[in-house]
């Protein structure tokens, strides 16, 4: 039995999982009939369709922790922008290939590290979804890094847009590693993993994969974006919410 300080702290940390599997799969989904060839827009749309089941069992678990009568809809539906706690990465537009490969690549490799950790979680609920999220993220990843190494060898123009697309992008990364007391609770609880262990791999790794497709390594050691997980969100959020919630704000009593 959890005391209510871990029940509140983990409602928090569900939360912040469930609004970066729903945003980016939201920012995916954009590009159903868009992909560059039929294979590529299916496989996106493929991805999207898997982080939202992942954010569904997310938000489905935050209903059951909540005294009031809520739905994981109401989660999705029913809560403004600052009341959304999703890294500001997730959010960002498309832009364009190159830009929705890196974005993915970036948070695909934190995801293989994350849910490696949470599978030794003590809570059961959490240790299944990992058990069955990280076998959809190595397909996620395994796409990402393929199409890293087709763009970074393909043209100078296609090298190009990657460059373009990792500098302005990796500022984003370090909000992935966000920690605080919600954290701490849940680490000291041996509920959540402490990501800050593998945070050096993370970045190994993506450096492994940027050379790899011919580019530069980056540093992790410069200053990063920060504000999604306290709700302060960029101009595109905003977009993102009026698209997603207008049905269901509209018709609120409606049965599907």
């Amino acid at each position: 039995m959890y005391t209510d300080e871990i029940k509140e702290a983990q409602k928090e940390y569900l939360l912040r999982l469930a609004d970066d599997r729903m945003i980016l799969s939201q920012r995916l989904s954009e590009l159903c009939g868009h992909g560059p060839i039929l294979e590529e827009d299916i496989a996106l749309t493929n991805i999207s369709l898997d982080l939202l089941g992942q954010a569904k069992l997310y938000y489905e678990k935050v209903a059951e922790l909540s005294d009031e009568e809520v739905t994981a809809d109401d989660w999705v539906f029913f809560r403004d922008e600052r009341e959304y706690w999703n890294v500001l990465l997730v959010e960002l537009d498309n832009e364009d290939f190159a830009h929705t490969i890196v974005k993915q690549l970036i948070f695909d490799v934190f995801e293989i590290l994350l849910y490696g950790e949470m599978i030794n979680s003590k809570d059961a609920d959490l240790k299944a979804i990992a058990e069955k999220s990280i076998k959809e993220t190595k397909y996620h990843l395994r796409h990402s890094h393929e199409w890293m190494l087709r763009l970074g060898g393909g043209t100078e123009e296609s090298n190009r847009r990657l460059r373009d697309a990792i500098e302005f992008l990796w500022q984003y990364t370090g909000e992935l590693f966000y920690t605080d007391e919600v954290d701490d609770i849940l680490v000291g609880a041996g509920i959540a993993p402490d990501v800050s262990k593998f945070r050096d791999e993370y970045y190994k790794t993506l450096n492994k994969i940027l050379v790899e497709s011919e580019l530069e390594e980056m540093d992790p050691n410069v200053w990063m974006q920060s504000g999604g997980r306290d709700g302060r969100h960029t101009e595109y959020m905003g977009h993102i919410l009026a698209t997603m919630q207008y049905l269901p704000r509209s018709m609120p009593d409606a049965q599907w």
